[in-house]
């Protein structure tokens, strides 16, 4: 099969595992210089366009969330040419008027985990990327006009909180995160936001509520079957809203996404080892020379 350009990559998180409208498939295993992704990505056609989907928990849902390779899942997404990636992933509620079954399309991040793998660069190559607005503004507003055309309860905004897990919240730390003003809580937004903009990718969270955490009194605390019955309820919505959102991409992005290394790279280039460049050169060859 010949070479194929994605328009977007799909991660897929819990409950999340394929794309069941997908046609014209294709399997891509790829190794990365930061070791293997979660799971192969497969490429296939909708609503007339080339999507990429990784299941970011590997299939069977083998890999908990801090232990998920975020760096080889971007890297291998960004070496097939993937220019914008949207996350598909649970998220539990902080507020009220969000509630269950909702979507929440996030504006602001904030990183509650530990010991992750939080970017490409270190020792040898220093970056300090700018993520004061963390997700893509032009993809998260078609993000949103999609699941409103898909016919889903769309929350626009609000600030995504990522804990550590696997464990869920205890009830003093889910009340401290309200009384900061979160508006959701999840697992897997960062690293993977922050390295897809280092890695100059579009970057958006489709957020499906599944439940209230654990503050709200009034309802059950949150456990693995709340998560998985809500998100099989939003199936189809989810594929409802991927292909109105396939459909109303640009050919070519309109936001600064793509220059985001261009005054983030420190080093001098004259000190970048050859070997580090190597490694890196998908990311930052264009900046080197």
């Amino acid at each position: 099969m010949g070479e194929r350009t994605a328009v977007l990559g799909v991660i897929g998180g819990s409950g999340i595992y394929q794309l069941e409208d997908l046609t014209s498939i294709e399997q891509r295993t790829i190794d990365t210089p930061f070791g293997a992704p979660s799971s192969p990505i497969v490429l296939g056609e909708l609503a007339g366009r080339t999507v990429a989907f990784l299941a970011r928990h590997g299939i069977g849902h083998t890999i908990p969330p801090a232990e998920v390779n975020y760096r080889a899942n971007i890297y291998a997404l960004k070496s097939l040419g993937v220019p914008r990636v949207l996350s598909i992933s649970a998220c539990g509620s902080l507020r009220e008027d969000y509630a269950p079954g909702d979507v929440v399309v996030p504006d602001q991040l904030f990183d509650r985990t530990c010991g992750r793998e939080a970017s490409f660069f270190g020792a040898g190559l220093v970056a300090h990327i700018s993520v004061a607005e963390p997700f893509c503004g032009e993809l998260s507003a078609a993000l949103g006009e999609s699941v409103t055309r898909a016919g889903g309860q769309l929350h626009r905004g609000g600030a995504l909180v990522t804990i550590n897990g696997p464990r869920f919240s205890t009830r003093a730390e889910s009340n401290t995160y309200r009384a900061w003003g979160m508006s959701i809580i999840g697992m897997t937004a960062t690293p993977e936001a922050f390295l897809a903009r280092e890695a100059e990718m579009c970057y958006a969270v489709m957020a499906h509520v599944t439940d209230y955490d654990v503050w709200h009194i009034a309802e059950a605390p949150v456990s693995v079957e709340m998560v998985v019955r809500t998100l099989n309820a939003n199936t189809r919505l989810a594929q409802a809203t991927l292909a109105a959102l396939v459909q109303s991409l640009p050919a070519e992005r309109g936001c600064a996404c793509g220059e985001a290394l261009h005054d983030a790279l420190i080093t001098s280039r004259l000190h970048v080892a050859p070997e580090l460049r190597r490694k890196l050169s998908l990311l930052v060859e264009r900046y080197l020379d």
